[in-house]
């Protein structure tokens, strides 16, 4: 399954900007397939792309806000009905031990909190 393919509802690109943004994920995508059997690996791939999402986000996004209140509503309003906030979410370390202590699914446990 491919997670590089389009948004349910694109921010507005140009076409130039969406060919190299696909490319640059379907890069991505195959570095994280040739590092699907290293969890460390897979971890500093995913540290680096919240590091390079916290960036954007506090660099050109944040200046790139609209200064005027109702262009600013009209963002935030977009935002919303498109997916909300971009948000790379983080397992929490200490759920992530206590769902370990509890035992690894078996191979018939769909409800297991760690069972794909």
């Amino acid at each position: 399954m491919s997670v590089v393919g389009p948004a349910l509802n694109p921010p507005p690109l140009s076409h130039e900007s969406d060919a190299r943004l696909s490319q640059l994920l379907e890069g991505i995508q195959r570095l994280a397939d040739e590092l699907g059997d290293q969890p460390e690996a897979l971890l500093t791939l995913l540290r680096r792309l919240e590091q390079l999402h916290r960036t954007i986000q506090d660099g050109p996004f944040r200046s790139g806000l609209p200064s005027d209140r109702d262009a600013l509503f009209n963002l935030l309003r977009q935002m919303e009905s498109s997916g909300g906030w971009p948000y790379i979410p983080r397992l929490q370390l200490r759920t992530f031990m206590d769902l370990l202590q509890r035992g690894a699914p078996s191979p018939d446990d769909d409800n297991h909190p760690l069972a794909a």
